[in-house]
């Protein structure tokens, strides 16, 4: 009974193992080593801070970067220090290669940090800038009126559909001139 439960282990876990090794296999086919060395270009990854109601829309979730800023110097083997202006003085200045993105090539026209209005935290706010259509979409029971909302820092691609009734909680003053 016990050299039977003994196979019976020694199987789990071989199998264990083969699983183990299948997966390890599909995700070093995505993995890809980001490395930089001191003196390139790098963005720096921000979030749009917009409340736990927003976290479902997909589009608005979107990594945002900023920059590019300047690798200062390699500290450990994922870790770099930029250089960073003044006004981001409150931003500790080391950060892991995850929240970085490689500058292909420096732009000629750059968004400013201060146009986004970066917290301390590398966090920004979006509101509402404009309503750019009114539809109302319906149940079986009822019939609800929603707006096509054009956000701050994007373009009318990226607008999404919201709930006129908690628009008009949060933000009359888009409704003043309807």
């Amino acid at each position: 009974m016990f050299e039977e439960a003994a196979e019976n282990v020694a199987k789990v876990r071989e199998n264990l193992r083969i699983a183990q090794s299948r997966q390890k296999s599909y995700a070093n086919k995505r993995r890809r080593e980001l490395t930089f060395e001191a003196g390139e270009f790098v963005y720096l990854k921000v979030s749009p801070l917009r409340g736990t109601k927003r976290f479902p829309m997909r589009g608005k979730l979107a990594p945002r970067y900023v920059g590019p800023y300047r690798i200062k110097k390699k500290i450990g083997d994922r870790a770099y220090e930029l250089e960073l202006p003044e006004h981001l003085s409150g931003v500790h200045l080391v950060f892991h290669v995850s929240q970085l993105r490689k500058c292909l090539r420096l732009p000629e026209d750059q968004i400013s940090p201060e146009a986004v209005d970066l917290q301390d935290n590398l966090e920004y706010l979006e509101y509402p800038v404009q309503i750019l259509d009114r539809v109302e979409k319906g149940t079986r029971r009822a019939r609800i009126p929603v707006c096509k909302v054009l956000w701050s820092n994007h373009s009318e691609r990226e607008a999404t559909w919201e709930k006129e009734s908690e628009l008009r909680e949060k933000y009359p003053h888009l409704f003043e001139n309807m």
